[in-house]
């Protein structure tokens, strides 16, 4: 969940291409690109909530969620560091009544909801095809596809099935993780009037209904990305970072923005949104109930996608147990 401070100096040449779905191209092209090395990030609430969140065997669960070397920190390390659809940043707006005349508008926040979403979406497609490798036509599964004796590297790259999987789903899951953090979905405003420097929150309980990835890796894009547009509150914001946006316009330091840093995020126990009320806990709880629901949602895609000689299942126990050769038999 931790981001840490932008560098003083510029971080990018020029900002993402308008449209929402244009953002998944930039992602895609990415696969070309190495992570570089992490940028003084921290990734244990992203290992707690995970590790939580999962009913994995020691090393898979060590792969998917180590706080420095598992999959779904592997985000937080440039380039994508740098993309603010992959951590869910620069939805932030205000309605009239909280700040006439703010400077983002509702639907240009929405878009960067959708950006977000629709990166994950693409990751659990890519994650349920990267799937097929891990058992043969039989529904065996691949021991060379499936050994974690050597540890997976998250650089896109051909890579045995399991790693491959995983790095999909921990490229999903990140940004889903983080919107509970950087959003005011869970928490509350501290006392006093509502405004740039203390945003309303939405106080909800419940896992976010536009996170329904599963579905929505099904249709088409355009149809998703309406439903969302119609579904997020109209008081929802995430905070603004200086990283590349989805509508075309980067960020120019977040001047009379809510800011990440400053106003919403939740990281740390010890980040200024955090210390009004139960919002860490608030945040963590979120994100574990969301990874919960989305690892189930995709145990149940393979399911379907791959029923003959009950392939699905090996490949959902394949991805679970340490030793899946032996803990998932086949007949």
């Amino acid at each position: 969940m931790k981001r840490p401070s932008p560098a003083p100096q510029a971080r990018a040449a020029a900002a993402l291409p308008t449209a929402a779905l244009t953002a998944l191209a930039t992602l895609a092209a990415l696969v070309l690109l190495p992570s570089g090395p992490a940028h003084a990030f921290t990734g244990d609430n992203h290992e707690d909530v995970t590790r939580r969140a999962l009913p994995w065997q020691p090393a898979t669960l060590t792969e998917m969620a180590d706080a420095h070397e598992g999959a779904v920190n592997a985000n937080d390390r440039r380039p994508y560091f740098d993309l603010g659809p992959l951590h869910c940043d620069n939805a932030d707006y205000l309605a009239p009544r909280h700040a006439p005349d703010y400077p983002r508008t509702r639907d240009e926040a929405t878009t960067e909801i959708v950006a977000c979403v629709g990166t994950s979406v693409a990751r659990f497609r890519n994650a349920v095809r990267a799937a097929d490798g891990l058992v043969d036509a039989d529904g065996r599964v691949r021991a060379d596809q499936t050994d974690l004796s050597a540890h997976c590297t998250w650089d896109e790259r051909p890579a045995p099935a399991k790693c491959a999987v995983l790095e999909q789903l921990g490229r999903g899951w990140h940004q889903l993780e983080d919107f509970y953090s950087h959003s005011n979905w869970a928490d509350e405003a501290a006392p006093g009037p509502t405004g740039i420097a203390n945003p309303p929150g939405l106080e909800r309980t419940g896992v976010v209904p536009f996170f329904d990835i599963r579905r929505y890796s099904g249709m088409k894009d355009a149809d998703w990305n309406r439903e969302v547009r119609a579904i997020v509150p109209e008081d929802l914001a995430s905070g603004c970072y200086p990283d590349f946006d989805s509508t075309g316009v980067k960020p120019a330091g977040c001047v009379g923005r809510v800011a990440h840093n400053r106003d919403l995020n939740k990281d740390t126990p010890a980040s200024a949104r955090a210390q009004t009320g139960d919002n860490f806990r608030r945040a963590t709880a979120g994100a574990t109930a969301e990874i919960t629901r989305q690892w189930k949602a995709f145990a149940e895609e393979l399911r379907a996608a791959y029923p003959e000689n009950r392939r699905g299942d090996r490949m959902v126990c394949a991805l679970v147990h340490d030793d899946p050769v032996t803990d998932c038999p086949s007949g």
